[in-house]
């Protein structure tokens, strides 16, 4: 039972990984968090949907569209939205993100209606291995994230985009001075990081049924993986992803599995009262 909590809390932890990622990244970049994430993540799954039901398009290719799809959803939204109000402070464009994230939602509603959806994917029998069940959407999740995990580290550190993209995060002015764009990395990071969220929607939608409210079952959980890995911190979003995965799983072995949630709001209000920085802030801020 444990160990059977355990490997579903992990692999909910790597499902969290990629939008908490993105969330992160944005936040480190743009310096305001994105609340529409959730509602993104349920655009990447409607995508996927559209893709692989209506198209008739295998998984991989379903997923690499609503990769396209939100990353293009992103860069337009900051193109009417984010960029029109970015002088205006932090706060300012976190109010604004909850706006897009409703306009979001309802195309999301009216395209597709309120009703539940699942992609169209044969039946396959879950492995049993030591008493441990390992279905076909597990093996799924893991593998996809794993190496989108690998290649954005790889992008972030071996590569000239992602020097650009630290060195806006650290300092923005001196960044400019060095001949960094600030506009074109955040054209870029806005696409990427949609890429990212487009990709996790099309995984929870292997995980649960895809409605227009699904992003909402995300939404807390993501924030607070990003803030207990410390907010700017792609590695830090990473580890709080893993652990707020596992410790909501295991949560279920004394409270009922509708309230895992409490783990998340806990953990947010705990870090806000006692550890701001989370636990790799401190490290991000001395850089």
């Amino acid at each position: 039972m444990v160990a059977q909590l355990f490997l579903n809390g992990l692999v909910t932890g790597l499902l969290l990984a990629l939008p908490a990622l993105a969330l992160t990244l944005i936040f480190g970049i743009m310096r305001f968090a994105n609340f529409a994430v959730g509602a993104l993540l349920t655009l990447g799954a409607y995508a996927g949907y559209l893709a692989n039901v209506t198209f008739g398009l295998p998984l991989p290719m379903a997923a690499a569209f609503a990769a396209l799809v939100v990353g293009l959803a992103c860069v337009l939204c900051d193109e009417l939205v984010f960029e029109r109000l970015r002088e205006r402070g932090s706060i300012t464009l976190l109010v604004a993100s909850m706006g897009v994230s409703l306009v979001i939602e309802n195309i999301c509603r009216f395209a597709f209606g309120n009703a539940a959806r699942s992609f169209d994917l044969a039946v396959a029998r879950p492995i049993r291995w030591n008493g441990i069940r390992i279905n076909y959407e597990q093996m799924t999740t893991a593998g996809v994230v794993v190496v989108a995990l690998i290649l954005f580290h790889l992008l972030l550190s071996a590569s000239p985009l992602g020097r650009a993209m630290r060195a806006v995060a650290d300092n923005p002015s001196l960044a400019a001075v060095r001949g960094v764009e600030r506009r074109t990395v955040a054209r870029i990071t806005w696409m990427l990081t949609g890429a990212l969220i487009g990709i996790a929607g099309v995984l929870a939608g292997l995980d649960r049924a895809i409605d227009p409210l699904m992003g909402w079952n995300y939404q807390i959980p993501i924030f607070a993986a990003a803030i207990l890995g410390g907010l700017g911190s792609p590695l830090g979003a990473v580890a709080g992803a893993l652990l707020i995965g596992i410790a909501e799983e295991m949560s279920t072995l004394v409270l009922p599995p509708s309230y895992r949630q409490i783990v998340s709001f806990s953990v947010i209000l705990l870090l806000l009262l006692f550890r701001t920085n989370g636990l790799f802030g401190a490290k991000a801020v001395r850089k």
